[in-house]
């Protein structure tokens, strides 16, 4: 085989079999590989190839400017500042217990985490007032329900 067939092989992974750039760049590797390596011989060049093309890759991180329009939407205490400002994840948020909140230190104990690993993160300072007000209000609500008799949760 030359240049000719393993140009129609990559062309026909990338139009045929519809695999990913990375998949593609592999099976290129392989043949390297097994001309350059193994059979000591070139294979010419591989010029009418046809690569597939990486997917355009999603900014990871919003830019002040976007945040504050994403906030603006919203109504009432801001939670999700409290994930972003903290770096927490969904889940480590919807776990925080009270005991993981340290007001004094401004940080957040996140337990179980991803890769079950615990880290500490800061609390925002913008949170600590409404996160205070929001823990008192839960608190009043417990202490009327044990008075009512409810002292149990399923």
């Amino acid at each position: 085989m030359g240049a000719e067939e393993v140009q129609a092989f990559l062309n026909h992974l990338s139009t045929n079999r519809r695999v990913a750039a990375s998949t593609q760049n592999r099976a290129l590797c392989a043949l390297v590989f097994l001309y350059r390596d193994v059979l000591k011989q070139k294979f010419g060049d591989l010029k009418e190839v046809k690569w597939v093309k990486r997917p355009q890759r999603l900014p990871v991180v919003f830019k002040r400017e976007e945040i504050g329009a994403i906030f603006s939407f919203l109504k009432g205490v801001k939670w999700i500042t409290l994930l972003y400002g903290s770096g927490l994840r969904v889940m480590e948020c919807v776990r925080l217990r009270v005991k993981d909140i340290d007001f004094a230190y401004n940080q957040i104990i996140v337990r179980d985490g991803k890769g079950h690993k615990e880290r500490v993160t800061i609390l925002p300072d913008n949170l600590k007032a409404p996160l205070k007000a929001h823990l008192e209000n839960v608190r009043r609500l417990h202490q009327k329900d044990i008075s009512e008799g409810f002292r149990r949760v399923y």
